[in-house]
């Protein structure tokens, strides 16, 4: 009976690592594919110039990242949808193939159209992979490690995005580098013999068909709040976040007067690096101190830290890498600490969608806040002034998170 039963424990920790390989896979390859396009682009353009103006031709780059953040949104709402009907297994790998498919098609693009449709369904698949895998990670996983192997899933999109850069490093030419595309194809039909399905979907399914139940409605009454409540909580994050990733660079220009090529790449290099740190140990900090007061500690200290950095930081001076650090320290713990949040907030059999909801509704108002943000440089007098207005975000994510002690724990299973 012992050996019986030590047996089906190192099965079940097979199963968890494979499952855990094809997510981390699944998010790196995203992380890849989501900045690609970024790295490669000025090759692009100038294969596709034609008769175009500059300023047409900036338009055009424009619309390509702006479809792809789209075509993220509107895929982690969609997918988490079909996660919810189809199962999270298929979901999962199908969002990993079809990114993967359309990365390979913008390899063979004949024009800017073809680039912009591989593009927006290229992001409707990893957008969909982002809400599935956290959602089947904190499903599965055992309760006592689950928030540290969540973290440790958070970092993979920005080593992703780092591999991006070594893509571009050793692939010259652009339609040779997109056939990465491949890697991501070849998890997904891999993962059909890797991993097995969630355990509660099956049930929650079974039970469904038992007595004959109406699955839940993603906005009843019963769910609407706390789905407002959830992508109020992301969101602010999200805004804050990708406000101040966008115009940091152009911040640290403004304090100098000479050509800040070296400041600024330091100055991401300990953006990224304090991200990748913080969400490597968000899982560790969750078990230490709970959830509840893991989030208030990151809405906190990026409320507190935006305001030291964009408010006493006239000139530049070295403080200002070890501020950046913090302020990116709680970013990346907040990623980690929100994937293994948010999908606990709703039932199984709405789950996958609700993630997806709260994941994504942000990102829409987030691509406008990014841009809102050259807007109040010019009304309020510097990218500092600006940026330390959108850092308010953090502080109403603080009061959501205070003032809902009753939704802090994880739902019924």
């Amino acid at each position: 009976m012992l050996t019986t039963v030590t047996e089906n424990q190192k099965a079940r920790s097979a199963n968890l690592l494979l499952l855990f390989i094809v997510c981390f896979a699944g998010n790196l390859f995203a992380g890849s594919v989501s900045t690609l396009m970024s790295v490669y682009l000025p090759v692009v353009v100038k294969e596709f110039r034609g008769s175009q103006s500059a300023e047409q031709l900036n338009t055009l780059s424009g619309t390509i990242n702006s479809l792809f953040i789209f075509g993220w949104a509107i895929g982690g709402f969609l997918w988490g949808i079909l996660g919810d009907k189809m199962g999270r297994k298929l979901a999962l790998l199908l969002s990993i193939g079809s990114y993967g498919i359309f990365t390979i098609l913008t390899g063979f693009a004949p024009n800017w159209a073809g680039v912009m449709l591989c593009r927006f369904f290229s992001g409707f698949g990893a957008g969909g992979l982002l809400v599935i895998s956290f959602t089947l990670i904190s499903e599965v996983w055992p309760e006592k490690s689950k928030a540290v192997f969540i973290g440790f899933l958070s970092i993979a999109i920005p080593i992703g995005i780092f591999s991006a850069g070594l893509i571009n490093f050793f692939v010259t030419s652009w339609r040779q580098g997109f056939l990465m595309g491949i890697l991501p194809l070849l998890v997904a039909i891999a993962g059909f013999w890797m991993i097995d399905e969630s355990e509660l979907w099956l049930k929650e399914q079974s039970e469904k068909q038992e007595i004959k139940k109406h699955p839940d409605s993603l906005f009843s009454k019963d769910n609407f709040r706390i789905l407002m409540i959830g992508s109020l909580i992301f969101g602010t994050m999200l805004i804050g976040l990708w406000a101040i990733f966008s115009w940091l660079p152009t911040w640290i220009q403004s304090l100098l007067t000479h050509d800040a090529n070296k400041e600024r790449g330091l100055s991401m290099m300990f953006l990224g690096m304090g991200g990748l740190a913080g969400g490597f140990i968000s899982g560790w900090v969750v078990n230490i101190v709970g959830l509840r007061k893991s989030l208030i500690a990151s809405f906190a200290v990026c409320a507190a830290m935006a305001f030291l950095l964009f408010k006493t930081n006239t000139v530049f001076s070295w403080a200002i890498y070890a501020e950046i650090a913090i302020l990116a320290v709680f970013f990346g713990a907040s990623q980690g600490i929100l994937s293994m949040y948010i999908p606990l907030l709703f039932p199984t059999g709405i789950r996958a969608s609700a993630t997806g909801f709260c994941f994504n509704i942000g990102r829409l108002f987030t691509a406008l806040a990014v841009l809102f943000v050259g807007f109040l440089v010019t009304v309020l007098g510097g990218y500092g002034n600006a940026l330390f207005i959108f850092s308010w975000v953090f502080v109403a994510g603080l009061l959501v998170v205070l003032f809902i002690k009753d939704i802090t724990g994880s739902q019924p299973q």
